[in-house]
């Protein structure tokens, strides 16, 4: 229960941006137990390590999207550079540059949020896949058992019988 404890604080700091799911530097930092500006110095010494589907700069529309959403200003506020995020593999690889016993534990819990974010990612997706197929069976059964309805109500209707002519027709002759 504590390590899953520990995973449910990881991911509310997950975010998507840019379509992927990372953790912005402020965060990643004090979950590994540094200052954002020591995690920041560490990633700058070791830039080869951070390729930009590792790691990338958040523009100032995107800190300002997150700040206004997220209330983040507390936390980002008083920058004199915008943010950088870390994807999974940034978070990771940032564990390892750090070197430090508190960064290498956190990254454990960092990768198992964001693998728990995946997988419930991927169950929605099977969900809303699923729902959108019983949907369009329940619309072919609904247009069949419409039918079929209005077969029963044809059926059940009284027949109209002819009703034959009274009397006698005179024949041409």
């Amino acid at each position: 229960m504590r390590n899953a404890g520990v995973i449910r604080l990881v991911e509310p700091q997950i975010l998507i941006v840019r379509g992927q799911r990372v953790i912005l530097d402020v965060d990643l930092a004090a979950l590994y137990g540094v200052t954002a500006k020591r995690l920041n110095e560490q990633v700058k010494r070791n830039a080869a390590r951070f390729p930009e589907d590792f790691m990338f700069r958040l523009t100032a529309e995107e800190a300002e999207f997150l700040r206004s959403q997220f209330a983040t200003s507390s936390s980002h506020g008083g920058r004199r550079h915008l943010p950088y995020a870390f994807t999974e593999h940034g978070a990771i690889m940032a564990a390892s540059v750090l070197n430090s016993r508190k960064a290498v534990q956190m990254s454990l819990f960092v990768v198992r949020a964001f693998v728990r974010l995946r997988e419930m990612i991927a169950t929605n997706r099977v969900l809303a896949t699923k729902m959108t197929e019983l949907e369009s069976r329940l619309d072919t059964h609904d247009a069949t058992i419409l039918q079929l309805i209005q077969e029963i109500n044809r059926l059940m209707r009284p027949a109209r019988r002819r009703r034959g002519q009274i009397g006698f027709l005179p024949q041409a002759g």
